[in-house]
């Protein structure tokens, strides 16, 4: 095997001394010391966010007050880091082949906050919240189970009723045979 020589560039005499490069760093250090600060006093103040900004991910209610979510785990495969997990069951009571989730659990420490889930969701029943201040003492409070993610989304309008078109559509069929 050959060996190349490679030619070195020349330095100059600034170059080969260590102090001018200490004093550019300490006149780059000093021009920091005269600007204005942004340092923010964080509990009392809060960080204005994107509109865009995606937080901890949560379930919501529809207007009449029934789980949005079909437990259709679409959510739970889509997810990169496997955080979420869901165990379907029955909606009781109602004649329809609907399901709902009997558990819905978000590992938060291993949520990334893509958003996946929020996109994949055919119900719009999970959505990015603006919340950004998780803390647990240990790992089983960092596992947000189904009523905390509801308590946390809330209620949600919903332009499509869903359960009142099934409703009326239902009756017309009953009702024509």
């Amino acid at each position: 095997m050959a060996y190349v020589k490679v030619a070195r560039p020349v330095l100059s005499l600034s170059e080969r001394l260590v102090f001018p490069s200490i004093l550019k760093g300490m006149a780059i250090t000093a021009s920091h010391l005269f600007t204005k600060k942004v340092t923010m006093q964080y509990p009392e103040e809060k960080w204005t966010l994107p509109e865009y900004y995606r937080g901890v991910p949560v379930l919501v209610y529809d207007d009449e007050g029934r789980d949005k979510c079909v437990a259709c785990s679409l959510c739970e495969f889509i997810c990169p880091p496997r955080a979420i997990t869901i165990v379907p069951e029955e909606r009781p009571g109602e004649g329809r082949e609907e399901k709902r989730p009997k558990v819905f659990d978000i590992d938060m420490l291993r949520c990334i906050f893509c958003g996946y889930c929020e996109e994949v969701c055919p119900e719009e029943a999970i959505f990015m919240s603006k919340n950004y201040e998780v803390v647990g003492a240990s790992r089983e409070e960092m596992v947000f189970h189904k009523e905390r993610l509801y308590e946390m989304g809330g209620t949600r309008p919903d332009p499509i009723k869903k359960w009142k078109n099934a409703d009326e559509e239902a009756a017309a069929q009953a009702g024509g045979h």
